[in-house]
């Protein structure tokens, strides 16, 4: 039986953790400290754990003398050195939520909507020095499909996450490993995306708009305009039908019911779910930087 060693956060660290302790035995968990789910789990079920930044030697002082056969990384918050990368015997991977070498970095299903991609994935890679750059052991192909949010991929993605898992276990098992190098011609990267990062321009054209909107929507934190000295959150736009003129500006509302339309580039939007307390739209007002004072 493998022997397994996890570095994980969040709730998608959490539940791949809960599926690989049903079949595998867990010798430890490296977590953070926010990853309240993940603490109480290794608790509950008596794994020995380490919370915080890994890097230093603090991580390897933690599992020097716990032996592994395999160090599975999962959504994990903190990049590691080659002390822990090189502890296990046999094989250190993490899973990556892109197709590398594309989309190395940050929630790289998020960018990938917002770059109007039709499809995402996740990688099973070899952890190496670099960031997501390791040997690719395995893929699996995921569709963004036209409705998909930020939160229906990461959906996606949970349900993925442990079957990609298991089949690397599988690999290692039967002895059957194989490694792909990643062509650094293809290789993108982006990086962490903050609340502060979602401010829609109005100046775009309406599908790239859509799919700002979209990639942020609840329960993330959302893409968002100002308005009256307001910060407006929008969870949802669709095309609308609306026919304006040219004296009209990108960002400014021409429609209030059944729902507010808003100008924008290459034609009109709907605003079909904001979030908003108290907030009247007057008729040919502009949402956007110049409503801030």
């Amino acid at each position: 039986m493998l022997t397994i060693g996890v570095l994980c956060s969040g709730a998608l660290g959490l539940n791949t953790l809960s599926k690989i302790a049903k079949e595998y035995t867990i010798e430890f968990v490296l977590t953070d400290s926010n990853s309240e789910g993940v603490i109480d789990f290794v608790k509950a079920n008596n794994i020995p754990f380490f919370t915080g930044n890994p890097r230093n030697g603090k991580g390897y002082d933690f599992i020097q003398n716990i032996s592994v056969d395999v160090i599975v990384s999962i959504n994990y918050l903190f990049l590691i050195e080659c002390d822990v990368i090189e502890h296990s015997n046999v094989l250190t991977f993490n899973i990556h939520g892109s197709l590398l070498p594309k989309y190395r970095g940050r929630t790289p299903h998020v960018w990938a909507i917002i770059n109007g991609e039709e499809k995402a994935g996740i990688t099973a890679h070899i952890i190496d020095s670099g960031c997501d750059t390791g040997d690719i052991i395995h893929q699996i192909e995921l569709l963004i499909e036209t409705e998909d949010t930020g939160a229906t991929m990461l959906a996606k993605y949970t349900k993925a996450y442990y079957p990609l898992v298991k089949k690397v276990l599988v690999d290692v098992l039967k002895k059957q490993l194989n490694f792909k190098k990643q062509n650094e011609s293809d290789a993108t990267y982006y990086g962490k995306r903050t609340p502060s990062d979602g401010e829609i321009n109005w100046n775009l054209p309406k599908e790239a708009i859509r799919n700002w909107v979209r990639a942020q929507a609840q329960p993330y934190p959302g893409a968002f305009t100002f308005y009256d000295n307001q910060k407006i959150i929008i969870d949802k736009i669709s095309f609308s039908e609306v026919k304006y003129s040219a004296k009209y500006n990108n960002g400014q509302i021409i429609q209030l019911i059944p729902k507010l339309v808003v100008v924008v580039k290459n034609g009109t939007v709907n605003l079909d779910k904001i979030r908003t307390e108290n907030c009247t739209f007057v008729l040919g007002n502009k949402l956007g930087n110049e409503n801030r004072e």
